[in-house]
């Protein structure tokens, strides 16, 4: 015993150990040309504690333990420091750059955007305020590599590199979002752009983190409803903006205030819209006639949504809480039941016709969501910071159906974080425990996966080192997977139709899965202004409920979903789940940048080689109410397609760029641009739904108080089909921002105009499950106004 407690007094020593000594490191910070820099960032790396550089440069900061300061400011590039107690006088320079430089919460190791190795793009500040759009999908998909699944402007989700739902993990200050949006494309993700202070999309796999729903990347969105730092005065937001298209009206509202470590934050958003009207297209009906349409019907938005935290911030220690809810009721495009018409007569006809018409489908979504978090900041030789984020969320999506509830999807989860950051010798580094709890239920009649328990426990550890010009990175992640479900199986009786449809029997289902992770990357800063990045990563992915335990039909998307686990054999689905192998993902990235001077510019090339890819193939079948699964060759005309989750393997591949040059003080002209090539190996095809490639280009120019922004993007022909899938042409759709700055006093206001599809193009989006019903807006006029203080 006496043992023991020497030990532990140890490790306690150990880990408290610091100098009891404070100490004021000042100093200066200039700019390349010797000048001072104002109102510059000094933050005490792993503590929340910062000041600002005064108008000569100076600042002074308080420290107790060997540190490291971290300097910043908008248009120059990081500086990071290391200090003592005997550090005195610092002279700081920063270098100019010509993009803007924002450190990257979901890094997990306080890097900025240009030190990142793997590609990443930020969106914060006016830009993202003025390119913000109701849902996280239209807000990011200009960005380079990133596209929409577009299921109508009220549920679009983003797609990187081609991948989408299961493989790109949404997160909301770096815990998962909780929702349903990963088992239809008409659920609508419940992260809100408008009340972001910046969202962040990670490019390629960043299972390392986040598990393994983030085999394709990762996008988190960043707020203040824990603040991390002290608010010492009443500071707040309002922005009221009109949508033409739509006819919508946004108004959302923040204050935040504080004293003595003590902070509160407050936060909501109301938004209301109609259907959204489109350029003249046809579309054809269930009987086959052609109509004439101007907007897309069913595409109405009422979403309210409230955030309340509040925390403590000392010199070591903050400890902080929020909670949020969302209450939305939103239309769902192109959610048609099929009804049998046979021996109707026209006036029986037309009356179901008209009720479907008067009483179309809704969704109706209720989030509530806790969030907890608990920082403690020792600063002694080995240990930096322990941080735990904790996170509980309740999240209900409704489908009503001539005015009662059709089927209803729940999700409860539980999440929580903990990471260590260390240095140990001339490693510096993150490790860190995951767990993650989903409780998921569907009740009714398109309850096509049945409830399901995931349970993951997750184990990482990420580290680099700098060698001169050199840094190296390197990671590695073990995740225990548990997914446990009760499936009813359904065996039909052809012989006996007309007595009994089918017999069901109830199968436990109870599966776990390893999933591994390892990477490794470098980024060689070769001159100033100028790097190189590359990296290899290895990620493996279990498949999710709906991919595995679908059985049913979908009507979202008009097909009749089954998951892996089954096997069809003489027109029967047979629930046997074996041979289940994990999707394997080897990911290569190379990245050229340059960041300083008149002109800059980012090229990531890409090549990810994807061992058993779950997707959903055509299976030539269809399916009936009355005969199940049956050949599509003279099934009746209500039956629809049946599509099943296979594996194979397969590779993608392609370039994003993202190039700007500064003609003159107030004129700036950027070019952006992707292209994703996603295909089956050994000559098996195309992937389905894959975004088509897209060439871009931009204007800025400011004239003192007004800024003016053009943009012009082309999406290309998408001919590169899968079976049973059909081409896209390509569209060109031109934007137009115009702000104006207005004096208000202690009020910092702005008007602002932006006009959407400026020429009222036709587009239709390749990757959406019903682009032929739902094509892009038509011309927008977007009216706003916005004040901070």
């Amino acid at each position: 015993m006496t043992k023991l407690t020497l030990i532990s007094s140890a490790i306690f020593s150990v880990l408290c150990s610091q100098s009891a000594l404070a100490a004021t490191v000042t100093g200066k910070v200039m700019d390349d040309k010797n000048q001072p820099i104002k109102n510059a960032s000094i933050h005490v790396h792993g503590k929340n504690q910062s000041v600002k550089s005064n108008d000569l440069g100076e600042f002074a900061i308080d420290i107790d333990a060997n540190s490291q300061l971290h300097i910043s400011k908008d248009n120059y590039v990081d500086s990071r420091i290391a200090v003592s107690e005997s550090s005195n006088n610092l002279s700081v320079s920063l270098k100019p750059t010509s993009v803007e430089t924002v450190v990257v919460y979901a890094s997990a190791l306080h890097k900025n955007s240009l030190e990142m190795i793997s590609p990443v793009s930020v969106l914060s500040g006016d830009e993202l305020r003025n390119k913000s759009k109701p849902t996280l999908g239209e807000t990011l998909k200009g960005l380079p590599g990133v596209n929409a699944s577009y299921f109508g402007p009220v549920s679009s989700s983003p797609i990187i590199r081609g991948l989408d739902g299961p493989r790109v993990k949404i997160t909301q200050n770096g815990l998962d979002a909780s929702d349903a949006s990963r088992i239809g494309p008409d659920h609508a993700t419940s992260s809100d752009s408008l009340a972001a202070e910046q969202i962040e999309v990670l490019r390629g796999p960043s299972t390392l983190l986040y598990g393994s729903g983030a085999i394709g990347g990762v996008v988190n969105v960043v707020d203040n409803r824990i603040p991390t730092d002290n608010i010492d005065e009443l500071t707040g937001a309002a922005e009221y903006s009109h949508d033409t298209v739509s006819n919508s009206n946004t108004v959302a509202a923040k204050l935040e205030t504080g004293n003595e470590g003590f902070n509160f934050h407050f936060d909501g958003t109301k938004r209301s819209g109609d259907d959204y009207q489109t350029p003249t297209f046809t579309i054809a009906d269930d009987d086959g006639d052609v109509e004439t349409e101007n907007s897309v019907e069913n595409t109405f938005i009422d979403s309210e949504t409230l955030n309340f935290g509040t925390s403590y911030v000392g010199d070591h220690l903050t400890i902080g809480f929020s909670y949020g809810s969302i209450d939305t009721d939103y239309g769902i495009p192109g959610h048609e039941h099929h009804h049998d018409h046979e021996g109707e007569t026209e006036e029986e006809h037309a009356e179901h016709e008209d009720e479907a018409a008067e009483e179309p489908v809704y969704a109706h979504l209720e989030q509530d969501r806790w969030q907890g978090l608990v920082s403690y900041a020792l600063h002694n030789n080995w240990i930096e910071t322990i941080n735990l984020r904790v996170g509980y969320t309740d999240y209900s999506h409704s489908e009503i159906e001539d005015g009662e509830i059709g089927t209803t999807f729940k999700n409860k989860t539980t999440e929580a974080r903990l990471n260590v950051e260390h240095k140990f010798a001339d490693w510096h580094g993150m490790m860190g425990y995951h767990y993650s709890d989903s409780d998921y239920d569907a009740i009714g009649e398109e309850a096509f996966t049945p409830a399901s328990v995931t349970t993951t426990n997750a184990l990482y550890l990420l580290e680099e080192r700098e060698f001169g010009d050199v840094t190296v990175e390197l990671g590695a992640r073990v995740e225990d997977y548990k997914i446990e479900s009760q499936i009813t199986a359904h065996e039909h009786n052809h012989d006996e139709v007309e007595i009994d449809h089918s017999d069901e029997e109830t199968i436990g289902y109870n599966e776990s899965f390893t999933n591994l992770s390892a990477s490794a990357g470098a980024i060689w800063k070769y001159k100033p202004g100028h790097s190189i990045a590359t990296s290899i990563s290895h990620s493996e992915r279990a498949p999710l409920s709906a991919e595995l335990l679908s059985n049913g039909l979908h009507i979202a998307t008009g097909t009749y979903e089954l998951g892996l686990g089954y096997n069809i054999e003489d027109n029967e689905a047979h629930f046997e789940p074996e041979n289940i192998k994990q999707e394997t993902s080897t990911n290569l990235d190379l990245s050229f940048r340059r960041f300083s001077g008149d002109f800059g510019y980012t090229v990531n090339f890409f090549y990810n080689d994807i061992k058993n890819f779950y997707f959903q193939e055509n299976t030539g079948l269809v399916y009936d109410e009355e005969d199940g699964l049956e050949s599509a060759i003279g099934a009746h005309d209500d039956a629809v397609a049946v599509y099943q989750f296979t594996s194979k393997d397969a590779e993608l591949y392609g370039i994003e760029f993202d190039a700007h040059y500064q003609v003159t003080p107030s004129a700036m002209v950027k070019v952006f641009g992707d292209s994703t090539r996603a295909k089956l190996k050994d000559d098996e095809g195309n992937l389905p739904r894959i975004p088509a490639n897209k060439l871009g280009s931009e204007l800025q120019y400011d004239l003192g108080d007004l800024q003016l922004t053009l943009t012009g993007t082309h999406y290309f022909d998408q001919n590169d089909v899968t079976t049973f899938e059909t081409q896209t042409d390509g569209y060109t759709l031109f934007d137009a921002q115009a702000n104006y700055q207005l004096g208000l006093g202690s009020v910092d206001a702005q008007l602002y105009i932006n006009v959407d599809n400026i020429t009222d193009e036709l587009g239709f989006v390749h990757s959406s499950f019903i682009k032929d019903k739902a094509p892009l807006p038509g011309r927008n006029f977007r009216f706003g106004v916005r004040g901070y203080f």
